[in-house]
């Protein structure tokens, strides 16, 4: 299986992998691949940048998710979304929360 994978200015280390099942024979044109996205989704994620092409058959594993899930959910519904992991979920919320509050005091 092969896929694009996307990243967002908007979200820092938020991922999604937009699969191409027919590629290389899908190129010949030029096609939204992030239009499998739920528009909700779509709309939160902000500005896409693409970041790379990959061949999950050619790869053994993935940094910080299950090569095994990613499948799966390209198979079923088209994208998979890798989120952050929690303990940078819970630096950047902490970092949003502090700016908040310096802004409050100025």
């Amino acid at each position: 299986m092969h896929c694009d994978i996307y990243k967002f200015p908007k979200h820092s280390e938020m991922y999604v992998y937009i699969a191409r099942p027919d590629y290389p024979d899908d190129t010949d044109e030029i096609k939204d691949w992030l239009g499998v996205l739920p528009k909700d989704l779509r709309k939160s994620l902000g500005e896409a940048k693409f970041l790379m092409h990959l061949d999950l058959a050619e790869t053994k594993k993935l940094a910080r998710v299950d090569k095994n899930e990613v499948l799966e959910k390209l198979n079923s519904q088209g994208y998979f979304v890798q989120t952050p992991p929690s303990d940078v979920l819970l630096a950047q919320a902490q970092a949003r929360m502090k700016d908040s509050q310096d802004k409050r005091y100025d």
